[in-house]
C-alpha cells in the first residue's frame, strides 16, 4: 500500500496527484491479464463480429459509418438466423416423433410348418349333458310351434324313444320361462294393435327378454332375422347347460377315428403324438396339429404334395340342428404357443370339395419404446394373462373381458378361460348373469372397458397369409371306389356320398418367407448432420464457428454478472452511514480554540479502493492508506 499524507494541500498538488494515480490505473489495465474480457457490450460484439468466422456478421461493424447498410446488414442477419432455428424447431420436432423406417427382407430358409386346428362344425350331444339338451330341445320346439306354428320334425333326434309326456325338469322350464323367446313388433309399428291389418308377420322383430336380479330393469335382445334370434336363444340355454357340468373331463369326448379318415404330412402318416384334442362350445370336437414344441414339423420344399393332407367327415350324426346350423369343418391355421380363435381366424371347408389352401409365411418385428407402443411380452401391460400361452392381442383382449365380468358379474363367461377363485356364469346360481352380460358386451364392444386401449400389439408376431382353390372331390367317375375304401378301411357308412367326406390340402406356396422389420428413421447422427446442413446453408459455416458463437453467450452472461456486482459496490461506497449517535461535528471540532500548550493532533485514516478495469480480471493491488494530518 501506499501513504499519502496530504496537509493543507493545494489544488494543483491534488490534481496532479489524481492524473498520476489515473496514469498508474491504465498501465495496469494494459497489461494482459489470464482471462480478457472487455469493458462494454458494444466492445465485445464489435470482437465478435470482426474476429467471427460466420458469414456476414462483419458486415455489421466495417460499414458502420453508413447507418443504412448497417441496419440493412442488421434485419438480413438476424432474419437469417430466426430462419435458421426455425428450420432447427422443425428438425427436432421430426426427432422427437420418432419415426421408421420399414424394412422387407425376403428370406430362404426350411420353414418351420404352422399349428393346424380343424373342428367338427358339429356341437356333441355329450352323455353328461345328453338328458337336459333333450329337454331343451323338447321346450324349443313348443316354442317354435306356439311362435311360428312350426312343428319340428322329431324324426331326427333321440325323442321318439322317450315318453311324449314327460314333463320337463322344474328347475330348465322356470329359467326357460324366465327367459322366454317373444315376438316384438317394430319401432315405427309399436302403437299399433297386434290384430291391425297393417301389421304383418314380417313386421316383427324376434329376441328374448333379459331381466336384473330384482327385475327392475329388463330389456329385450332383439334380432332381426329370427334364425339368428332362435339360434341366440338356444345358445345362452346350452351354455346355462355347459356351465353346469363340475368336471369339464366329462366333456372330452374324442372321436378322432370318425372324424379325421386319412392325415399325411410331407407323404408320412400322421399319428396321435402329433395332435391335441380340446372341445369349443360352439365348433364342438377340435383337433390341433403340429402343436408339440417338442416335434415340429417342418417343410424342405414347397408344394402340395410336401405338406398337410386330410380327408375329414362332415356327415353329421347326432348333432344339435338348433346351434349348429351348417355343414362342414372348420380350419384355421396359427403359430404355435397360440390359441385357435375360430370365431376371428377360422374359414369353413365346404363337403364334396378338395380345399387346396396355400399359405406364405410373414413376420412383423417393430420398435419398441418410444417409437411404437407395441409389448415384447405383455409383461407390461395391466390385464392378466388368462390363457397357457404367450401374449397377443386377442388373448389380452378376451382375458380383459372375462375380467371385467368377473368383476361386474360375480361369474365367469363358458367360452374363455377361468380365473382363479372364480365360477362360470350359470341362472341356477347368478339369477341375471345374462342381464348383466349383454349390458357388459355393449360397453365392451363401445370401448367403455377400455380393453382396446390397454391391449398393445406384440413387438414381434407371425402371419400366415392364406389363398384357398376349390374342385369337386372325389369326382363323380371316382366317388364309388373312393366311398367303397372308406367303408372298409374307416367302417364308412355312406348315407350321403357328395355331403358326406372333404379333402383339405394345406402347404406352403413358396419357399421364401418376408420379414416386415423397423429401424429408427432419425437418429442423433442423423439429427447432427440436417442441424449441420442448415448451419452451413444459411451461414456457411463449421462446428468451430458453433463454439465461437457459445464463447459470445458466455463471455455476454459473465460481463452482464461483473457490471451488475460493481454497480452494486458503487452504490454502497455512494452510500456511506450517517454521524452514530451522540458523535460531534467535526466543523464546530475544528472550530474550537486550542488550549494553550502543545498543539492537538489527530489522524483520521481513510480507504480508497481503486476499481479494477474493465478489461482484465487481475487481483487488485492493495489498498491505499491515506493519511490525513493536521496541525
Amino acid at each position: 500500500g501506499r501513504s499519502v499524507k496530504i496537509g493543507k494541500m493545494s489544488e494543483g498538488e491534488k490534481k496532479t496527484e489524481w492524473m498520476q494515480e489515473e496514469e498508474q490505473q491504465q498501465k495496469g489495465a494494459e497489461q494482459e491479464g489470464l482471462i480478457e474480457f472487455y469493458g462494454s457490450y458494444q466492445e465485445l460484439f464489435q470482437f465478435f463480429c470482426s474476429n467471427t468466422t460466420i458469414h456476414g456478421a462483419i458486415r455489421l461493424v466495417c460499414s458502420k459509418k453508413n447507418k443504412m447498410k448497417t441496419a440493412f446488414w442488421s434485419v438480413l442477419f438476424f432474419l437469417t438466423f430466426g430462419l435458421m432455428y426455425w428450420q432447427f424447431g422443425i428438425l427436432y420436432r421430426e426427432y422427437f416423433s420418432y419415426p421408421v423406417n420399414l424394412n422387407l427382407n425376403l428370406n430362404s430358409d426350411r420353414l418351420t410348418f404352422p399349428a393346424v386346428t380343424l373342428c367338427t362344425l358339429n356341437p356333441y350331444r355329450y352323455s353328461a349333458i345328453r338328458k337336459k339338451l333333450d329337454e331343451l330341445d323338447q321346450i324349443t320346439h313348443q316354442t317354435l310351434l306356439d311362435l311360428y306354428d312350426y312343428n319340428m320334425s322329431l324324426a331326427r333326434s333321440d325323442w321318439s324313444t322317450q315318453s311324449t309326456g314327460k314333463r320337463s325338469s322344474r328347475s330348465l322350464l322356470h329359467q326357460v320361462q324366465r327367459h322366454p323367446l317373444r315376438r316384438q313388433k317394430r319401432d315405427n309399428l309399436v302403437n299399433l294393435p297386434e290384430n291391425s291389418p297393417s301389421v304383418d308377420k314380417n313386421d316383427w322383430k324376434i329376441g328374448f327378454v333379459l331381466c336384473s336380479e330384482n327385475n327392475k330393469d329388463c330389456f329385450h335382445q332383439a334380432y332381426s332375422s329370427g334364425v339368428d334370434a332362435v339360434r341366440e336363444w338356444y345358445s345362452f340355454h346350452y351354455i346355462n347347460i355347459l356351465a353346469q357340468v363340475p368336471d369339464a373331463k366329462d366333456l372330452d369326448e374324442s372321436d378322432f377315428e370318425n372324424f379325421i379318415y386319412a392325415c399325411r404330412f410331407n407323404e408320412a402318416t400322421c399319428d396321435k403324438a402329433n395332435y391335441t384334442h380340446f372341445h369349443h362350445p360352439l365348433y364342438g370336437n377340435c383337433y390341433t396339429f403340429n402343436d408339440n414344441s417338442s416335434s415340429l414339423w417342418t417343410s424342405s420344399l414347397p408344394g402340395i404334395n410336401n405338406g398337410l393332407s386330410l380327408v375329414v367327415r362332415t356327415e353329421q350324426n347326432d348333432f344339435i340342428p338348433l346351434l349348429s346350423t351348417v355343414t362342414g369343418a372348420r380350419v384355421m391355421v396359427h403359430d404355435q404357443n397360440e390359441p385357435a380363435f375360430m370365431d376371428d381366424g377360422g374359414f369353413n371347408v365346404r363337403p364334396g370339395i378338395e380345399t387346396s389352401i396355400s399359405m406364405r409365411k410373414e413376420m412383423t418385428v417393430r420398435l419398441g419404446g418410444s417409437y411404437s407402443d407395441c409389448t415384447e411380452d405383455g409383461s407390461d401391460v395391466p390385464v392378466q394373462n388368462l390363457y397357457s400361452s404367450r401374449y397377443t392381442e386377442q388373448v389380452c383382449i378376451r382375458s380383459c373381458f372375462q375380467l371385467k365380468m368377473v368383476e361386474r358379474c360375480g361369474c365367469a363367461y363358458y367360452f374363455y378361460p377361468l380365473p382363479t377363485g372364480a365360477e362360470y356364469c350359470d341362472y341356477t346360481k347368478h339369477v341375471a348373469w345374462g342381464y348383466c352380460y349383454y349390458k357388459l358386451l355393449a360397453e365392451f364392444k363401445a370401448d367403455v372397458l377400455g380393453c382396446f386401449h390397454k391391449c398393445r400389439k406384440p413387438c414381434k408376431m407371425t402371419e400366415y397369409r392364406l389363398s384357398a382353390g376349390y374342385s369337386h372331390w372325389p369326382s363323380t367317375v371316382s366317388e364309388d371306389w373312393v366311398f367303397y375304401m372308406l367303408s372298409q378301411q374307416n367302417k364308412y357308412n355312406i348315407t350321403s356320398k357328395r355331403n358326406g367326406v372333404a379333402k383339405v390340402n394345406i402347404f406352403f406356396e413358396e419357399w421364401n418367407y418376408k420379414t416386415n422389420g423397423e429401424s429408427p428413421a432419425f437418429t442423433v447422427v442423423t439429427l447432427l448432420s440436417q442441424l449441420g446442413n442448415q448451419w452451413s446453408l444459411w451461414f456457411g459455416s463449421s462446428v468451430l464457428s458453433v463454439m465461437e458463437l457459445a464463447e459470445l453467450i458466455l463471455d455476454f452472461i459473465a460481463i452482464t454478472f461483473i457490471l451488475t456486482v460493481r454497480w452494486f459496490r458503487s452504490r454502497k461506497q455512494q452510500s456511506p452511514p450517517g454521524p452514530p449517535p451522540n458523535s460531534h461535528d467535526n466543523t464546530a471540532f475544528q472550530d474550537e480554540v486550542p488550549a494553550l500548550g502543545a498543539p492537538h493532533r489527530f489522524t483520521v485514516e481513510a480507504v480508497v479502493t481503486t476499481l479494477p478495469s474493465y478489461n482484465s480480471l487481475e487481483p487488485r493491488g492493495p489498498s491505499k492508506d491515506v493519511e490525513v494530518g493536521h496541525e
